[in-house]
């Protein structure tokens, strides 16, 4: 049997298309670090149902693998790590207060 990846429940934000991830007290954050890192499997889908009922607030939810990091959960896949940096075509947003 396959072991469970950690997770964290992320989707955009319906208004201004940010990505955003749900946190533990169920608020849908920009910043990564804050997200619930969720290490059960059963939890996972319930807190996936919990964000796709959040249909006024966020389109798109999903489950994407993530690992315990030194400020909260960090992304796995190159996707998810694009993700974090926010839009890439122009700089705005998360783009420019890194520069």
């Amino acid at each position: 049997m396959a072991r469970f990846t950690p997770k964290t429940v992320t989707a955009n934000d319906l208004l201004q298309g940010d990505s955003v991830w749900l946190t533990p007290d169920d608020r849908w954050s920009r910043d990564h670090h804050e997200a619930e890192l969720i290490e059960d499997e059963a939890h996972a889908q319930l807190r996936l149902l919990f964000a796709q009922r959040q249909g006024a607030v966020v389109v798109g939810a999903y489950l994407a693998d993530a690992t315990p990091g030194p400020h909260g959960p960090e992304p796995v896949h190159f996707r998810e790590i694009f993700r974090t940096r926010g839009p890439s075509n122009y700089d705005h947003g998360k783009q420019a207060e890194r520069a």
